[in-house]
């Protein structure tokens, strides 16, 4: 059995859900979610969204930039009230939890560039924004830089996808396998990297 069966159903399911009428709400959902505890990222269903729809590529890329910075406040407060019932679990779950210390450290030294980096990055932004609220980083200054680093990352993909198109869709249409493992490789790098930074 092809390993990428399963996943290439997914896909298609994705590309399908894409015309959906309900499909931005659901993307919205994912973006909140995969801010503040969701693991899986919004990506994964922008991607066919735009290729479906081209025209809507920036409504559907500003969507998961505002349902992604106001999942970021909800990590957010995770951090700054909840984070001994809800935090350290969600920490602990990604295999940070002995490192946390380290990590919050940084904002004494980095601040807001720690942020920025998770918003654009493939480094996990949930536990960026859980320990922007741990380490009391000033909410104004914590959201502005969500926007700008969650928007940036989201438009230049709706960018892309516009200008490129149909090459692109066929590119992953031919090359499944290959952009899945790809994709993969992204966010568990992203992951890894986090876990040999800190």
């Amino acid at each position: 059995m092809n390993i990428f069966s399963p996943l290439r159903r997914l896909y298609d399911w994705t590309m399908d859900l894409a015309a959906h009428p309900y499909a931005i709400w659901w993307l919205a959902l994912v973006a909140f979610a995969e801010s503040s505890f969701f693991p899986i990222p919004q990506d994964v269903m922008m991607i066919p969204m735009i290729l479906a729809a081209r025209e809507k590529a920036f409504k559907i890329a500003l969507v998961a930039t505002i349902a992604s910075v106001l999942g970021g406040g909800a990590g957010y407060m995770i951090g700054a009230g909840l984070y001994d019932v809800v935090g350290r679990p969600i920490i602990d779950f990604y295999g940070y939890g002995e490192k946390f210390g380290t990590f919050q450290g940084w904002y004494e030294q980095w601040g807001e560039w720690i942020v920025a980096a998770g918003a654009f990055t493939p480094i996990p932004y949930k536990v960026i924004t859980i320990a922007s609220g741990v380490a009391e980083m000033d909410l104004a200054s914590f959201m502005s830089v969500s926007v700008v680093g969650r928007g940036a990352r989201f438009f230049a993909l709706a960018a892309l996808l516009w200008f490129f198109g149909e090459p692109i869709r066929r590119l992953i249409e031919e090359r499944f396998g290959l952009m899945t493992t790809l994709f993969f490789v992204l966010v568990i790098g992203g992951f890894v990297s986090l876990k040999f930074i800190v």
